[in-house]
């Protein structure tokens, strides 16, 4: 009965949602017609396709401050899954005729920057960089991919799953302030320079990158203009400020 009743309420609710439209209509052979929007997709791709990458190396390097050896191997674990998409990006990039190295060389420096400022100092601060930083990341991508062509928004949202990260961040987080709530106060200041970091670096990277600046604003995507940017960024804010409270921290 619970079944049939959800079932209702999901074909309702995607009965209720507006017919894709644009390149969003449209598959990769279609889509990729169009140069500027194949340049997009391929910096798209090869800017996610690093951080991935990056993310397993980090997730790896944060495995060496676990406290215990269950959160030692439940951090290798979610490494072993960024590396998965890692290679989904990288055999994608290939298949339409992108070199990986190449797609991604350009994001490199910036990203790479980017830990360098913010590289935490102990477990806890780890764990919140991975929470914050890859979910505002993750709600930037999202909000690229409805404008996408079907198949590189599959590729784009499955890459995007949660590899259990966020939950293990939540508990080992807010069993932290419950043993001592003074560090409520510490994380809470590192997860705001984090998220002022993290939306820098992404107008950064998009701004850098013509391609992909045309396709946010407007010229390619259907349905993005300057406004809607900014209304982008304001629900990736508001994303953040939930997340934190799941920490219980103050946004």
């Amino acid at each position: 009965m619970e079944t049939s009743d959800k079932t209702t309420a999901e074909q309702s609710a995607a009965a209720a949602e507006p017919a894709p439209t644009g390149i969003a209509a449209q598959d990769w052979a279609s889509a990729s017609a169009d140069p500027t929007y194949r340049a997009a997709v391929i910096d798209l791709l090869g800017a996610l396709a690093y951080g991935e990458l990056a993310a397993f190396e980090r997730l790896a390097e944060d495995a060496k401050l676990a406290p215990s050896l269950g959160d030692k191997a439940a951090l290798a674990s979610m490494a072993s899954a960024e590396f998965h998409h890692f290679e989904q990006l990288k055999k994608r990039l290939a298949a339409i005729d992108a070199e990986p190295t190449a797609a991604m060389e350009p994001f490199a420096a910036a990203l790479d920057e980017f830990h360098r400022q913010t590289a935490p100092s102990d477990w806890l601060e780890g764990l919140i960089k991975a929470y914050v930083g890859d979910s505002i990341a993750s709600d930037f991508y999202r909000e690229v991919a409805a404008r996408l062509d079907s198949d590189t928004r599959g590729l784009v949202l499955s890459v995007l799953d949660d590899t259990g990260h966020s939950s293990f961040a939540v508990e080992k987080v807010r069993a932290a302030i419950e043993a001592d709530p003074r560090v409520g106060g510490r994380l809470a200041l590192w997860a705001r320079r984090l998220m002022g970091e993290a939306l820098s670096q992404a107008q950064r990277v998009v701004a850098e990158r013509d391609a992909l600046s045309t396709m946010l604003v407007g010229g390619i995507a259907d349905g993005f203009d300057l406004a809607e940017v900014g209304r982008m960024f304001s629900r990736i804010t508001e994303a953040h400020t939930k997340r934190m409270a799941a920490l219980g921290l103050a946004a």
